[in-house]
C-alpha cells in the first residue's frame, strides 16, 4: 500500500511539473504576438486627399419642353373642304397651302361685284358728261345754276356707288382667299382631324394643329432663394442653360460651355424669360429658355433636367461628402490625417454640395480626409490607409467630378 501511494504521488508530481512547463512555454510564445498586436493596432481607414479648383455654383430643376408658338387651323367660313394637301406630321413653312375649301359661290360672288362696278363705271361716265353739256348751256344762259347743281349732286353720288362697288369687289376676293387656308407659321403638323368632303366651320373641329419646332422652349421652375443670383446672373447678356434629356447621362459642366446648341452635356440655350413673381404656393418662379432645335431632338411635352451655371467658385477646396461628420448643433467636422499619421477632428464649414463631392472652408488643399471608417476614431488616434489604390482613384474622381455628374440639384449654404 506504501508503494502504491509513492507511486501515485510521484505521477501527480510529475504531471503538476508538466503542466507548468507547458504554461511557461505558452506564455513565452504569446509575448511575441502580442507585441505584434500592439504594433498594428492603428485604425484601418480610407484616405483621401483634398483637391484645389474651380467650381461652377450650378440649380437643376426638372421641365417641360414647350412650343413658343402653337396654332389651332380653323376655317373661317362654312363650306366643303374641297382637298387636304398636307399629311399627318408633315413640317410645313409659312405659306404653304394646307386645304382648300369649296369656292364655288365666292368666286360667283366676286364675278357679281365686278359686273356691278363695270355698270356704275358706265353710269358715272354718263353723269361725266351731262355735267359737262349743264355747264355749256349755264355759260350760254340756257338754264339756271340749280340744274348744273342738280347734275353735279348725281354725279358725285354716282362716284360714291362706283368706290362702293370697288370695296365689295375687295370683300368678295378676301372671303374667296378663305378658302384656302395657308400656314401662319412654320413648324410640324399635328393630327388632321377632318376629311376630304367634310363640311367644315368656324366653331367646329380644328383642322389641324401646328407647333412651332425651330426654335423651342423649356419652361421649369427655380426656388425663390435662387431668384438673387439668378437675376444676377441674366443682368448682363442672357444667361444660358443647358438641358439634358430623358436617359442622357449627366456630364460636367465645362462640356456645355463650348458653345453650340448641342453638346455631351445636353442642349445649350439661354434664359428668355424670368416670371415677374413668385408663386406664394410652391415658393418658386417660373423660368423659360430658349433652345436652337433644328435636329429636332427637343419635342413639346417632353420632361428634361434643366441646368444653369449661376456664378463659379475660384481656387475652391473639394473633398467628399463622405468625409464630413454632422454633428448634434449641424456642426460639420471631418477628420484630417496628420504627418504623423494621427487623426485630429478639425471643424470646417460647407459652403456648396454638389453630388457626391463639397466645396468646404477649413481644410488646405492637399491635407489627407478620412472618408471611410471614421465611426471608430478619436483624436489623436493613429490611422493607416487600408487601399492606397482605392484612395487614388476617389481623390481623381474628386479632380474631375462636376456639378452636371451629381444628378440631383446643387446646395449651397449661406
Amino acid at each position: 500500500m506504501k508503494k502504491t501511494a509513492l507511486v501515485v504521488t510521484g505521477m501527480a508530481v510529475l504531471a503538476a511539473a508538466a503542466a507548468a512547463t507547458y504554461l511557461l512555454r505558452r506564455q513565452a510564445d504569446a509575448a511575441p504576438t502580442a507585441g505584434a498586436t500592439q504594433a498594428t493596432a492603428a485604425q484601418s481607414v480610407s484616405v483621401v486627399r483634398a483637391q484645389q479648383r474651380d467650381v461652377p455654383v450650378t440649380i437643376e430643376a426638372t421641365g417641360t419642353v414647350v412650343s413658343l408658338n402653337t396654332v389651332e387651323i380653323r376655317a373661317q367660313v362654312s363650306a366643303m373642304l374641297r382637298q387636304v394637301a398636307i399629311k399627318e406630321g408633315q413640317f410645313v413653312r409659312q405659306g404653304d397651302l394646307l386645304f382648300t375649301l369649296d369656292d364655288r359661290n365666292d368666286r360667283a360672288n366676286l364675278e357679281k361685284a365686278r359686273a356691278q362696278l363695270l355698270k356704275d363705271r358706265a353710269t358715272l361716265a354718263d353723269l361725266d358728261r351731262q355735267y359737262k353739256r349743264s355747264q355749256e348751256l349755264r355759260d350760254q344762259n340756257f338754264i339756271a345754276q340749280s340744274a348744273v347743281d342738280t347734275v353735279l349732286s348725281g354725279l358725285e353720288a354716282q362716284r360714291a356707288v362706283v368706290a362702293s362697288d370697288q370695296a365689295a369687289i375687295h370683300a368678295s376676293e378676301v372671303a374667296l382667299g378663305y378658302n384656302q387656308i395657308r400656314a401662319p407659321l412654320s413648324g410640324r403638323a399635328g393630327a388632321i382631324g377632318v376629311y376630304q368632303g367634310s363640311l367644315v366651320s368656324p366653331t367646329g373641329t380644328p383642322l389641324v394643329t401646328i407647333s412651332q419646332i425651330d426654335p423651342i422652349g423649356v419652361s421649369f421652375t427655380v426656388p425663390e432663394a435662387q431668384l438673387a443670383p439668378l437675376l444676377q446672373a441674366s443682368s448682363g447678356e442672357p444667361a444660358s442653360v443647358t438641358v439634358r434629356l430623358p436617359g442622357q447621362a449627366a456630364a460636367p459642366a465645362s462640356a456645355a460651355s463650348a458653345g453650340g446648341a448641342s453638346s455631351a452635356a445636353g442642349v445649350v440655350g439661354r434664359v428668355s424669360f424670368i416670371d415677374n413673381a413668385v408663386d406664394a404656393q410652391t415658393g418658386t418662379i417660373r423660368v423659360k429658355g430658349v433652345f436652337a432645335n433644328a435636329q429636332q431632338q427637343l419635342w413639346p411635352g417632353q420632361y428634361v433636367t434643366a441646368r444653369m451655371t449661376l456664378r463659379t467658385l475660384k481656387g475652391a477646396t473639394v473633398v467628399p461628402q463622405a468625409a464630413l461628420i454632422l454633428g448634434a448643433s449641424q456642426q460639420r467636422t471631418l477628420y484630417v490625417v496628420d504627418e504623423a499619421n494621427t487623426a485630429q477632428l478639425r471643424p470646417v464649414q460647407l459652403r456648396y454640395g454638389f453630388g457626391e463631392f463639397a466645396v468646404i472652408e477649413g481644410v488646405k488643399p492637399g491635407e489627407r480626409v478620412v472618408t471611410d471608417g471614421k465611426q471608430n476614431l478619436r483624436p489623436g488616434t493613429a490611422v493607416r490607409d487600408a487601399a492606397p489604390a482605392a484612395g487614388a482613384r476617389a481623390s481623381g474622381a474628386a479632380t474631375g467630378a462636376s456639378p452636371a455628374s451629381a444628378g440631383a440639384p446643387a446646395q449651397e449654404s449661406p
